[in-house]
């Protein structure tokens, strides 16, 4: 089969999807945004950066359509290029829904197979938007623009043949209309890579050295910033460090955005937090180190005693799968993306992501009697080998998810 891979950011979600379809001889080439430097092995083109986001004020509540349908445009335009100037016809389309690029392929190849990777649908209301009442904002406003931002998600459910959700939850975010197109397989974890190894040592660019077995406390963002619950986090600190005075704790993750909204004041969501307990915490064994290499990453899973992931109800960070492959014990929010893994007491340990009192708790406990969760360590890594293994489970079943389309 010829497949087109179309994603602003790729490879994205299909990092090893593509190269595994390669490799069973299939012709894999990718469409995505020009200024994307990730490197590749896939034949690549790409398309012209769209125009800056349209102004707000001009656009009103369709801001976001109108960002997401310039860019499909420019995605269009360099498929006809590919289509008249270099014949090439694809006989799948795989392309993440979340910026419109597939809204108009269909009708440049009509005749080809569209899927759509289904991460998230937006809502007004039960997941993210008003979860946290510290940021909320409830106007009427707020209400239709969530809801305005549902437009091009709809209409690229509408038009696609198949789509594809990592987790139930994901899935369970879309309309009941379209939850019959949703396949569920996640996008997987190297658990071969990803693994205990009470060898393991990592050294910080600071030069700091960790080993398995210190008392360590990591938590990590892509950004540090609310969705995730940084805030939760370190104000839970104090409290977690006056009780555990040998603890030391690594914080991974930039001063940027991800997700939300930006603070003011030209501040970083991490500076606002930690300003507000800086003068109770010992910064000496508080260790920021923004956004590190993944072998750093994987050393620190490995090594740490206690790893925190808060999030609110959203798309479910691969780094929390990972976390729990290398044998770490999760301290996770009971919040129902993390629910859908991680059973409280027994592959981990659940709290209330508001709950400052409830997280420095867990953590003091964690950190304190570490033999005392081993046989939870263990039931998480179990846990994601026997559901989440790349090479064994999820590759295998994308592979035949992508491969029988043209069966359909």
């Amino acid at each position: 089969m010829k497949i087109l891979f179309v994603h602003q950011n790729f490879p994205g979600q299909f990092l090893h999807l593509a190269p595994a379809l390669v490799e069973r001889g299939h012709d894999v080439t990718a469409l995505t945004d020009e200024t994307n430097a990730r490197k590749s092995t896939i034949t690549t083109f790409r398309y012209r950066k769209p125009d800056p986001r349209p102004d707000p004020k001009i656009a009103q509540l369709g801001t976001t359509y109108c960002e997401m349908t310039n860019r499909a445009w420019r995605v269009a335009r360099a498929a006809r290029v590919l289509r008249d100037k270099h014949g090439y016809v694809p006989d799948v389309i795989f392309g993440h829904g979340g910026w419109g690029e597939t809204l108009f392929l269909r009708e440049v190849w009509p005749e080809a197979r569209l899927i759509v990777y289904a991460e998230l649908y937006y809502a007004p209301r039960g997941l993210d938007v008003g979860f946290d009442p510290e940021f909320a904002n409830d106007s009427e406003d707020k209400v239709y623009s969530v809801v305005a931002r549902q437009g091009h998600q709809a209409l690229m459910m509408a038009q696609c043949d198949a789509a594809l959700a990592p987790t139930e939850f994901q899935a369970d975010t879309f309309p009941e209309s379209f939850r019959d197109k949703i396949t569920i397989i996640h996008d997987g974890v190297d658990t071969d890579r990803l693994k205990p190894d009470p060898m393991a040592r990592v050294v910080l660019p600071s030069g700091v050295e960790f080993r398995a077995g210190d008392e360590l406390l990591t938590f990590i963002n892509r950004n540090l910033e609310p969705y995730r619950g940084y805030h939760s986090f370190i104000r839970a600190l104090p409290e977690v460090m006056r009780a555990r005075p040998n603890a030391q704790v690594v914080i991974i993750g930039g001063d940027d955005v991800s997700y939300g909204a930006r603070p003011g004041g030209g501040r970083s969501w991490k500076e606002i937090f930690l300003d507000e307990v800086r003068d109770q915490l010992d910064l000496s064994r508080v260790h920021f180190t923004g956004k590190v290499p993944y072998a750093t990453f994987t050393g620190l899973m490995q090594c740490t005693r206690a790893h925190c992931y808060l999030t609110v109800p959203f798309v479910l960070s691969w780094s929390m799968l990972e976390a729990m492959s290398a044998g770490a014990l999760v301290v996770g929010s009971r919040t129902a993306p993390v629910e859908e893994l991680i059973e409280d007491g027994e592959n981990g340990l659940l709290v209330d992501f508001f709950d400052t009192e409830e997280i420095a708790g867990t953590l003091i406990r964690a950190l304190a009697r570490p033999e005392e969760f081993r046989g939870m360590r263990q039931a998480a890594r179990r846990h994601i080998v026997e559901n989440y293994d790349l090479h064994s489970i999820c590759l295998p079943r994308l592979i035949d998810f992508v491969e029988g389309r043209l069966d359909v």
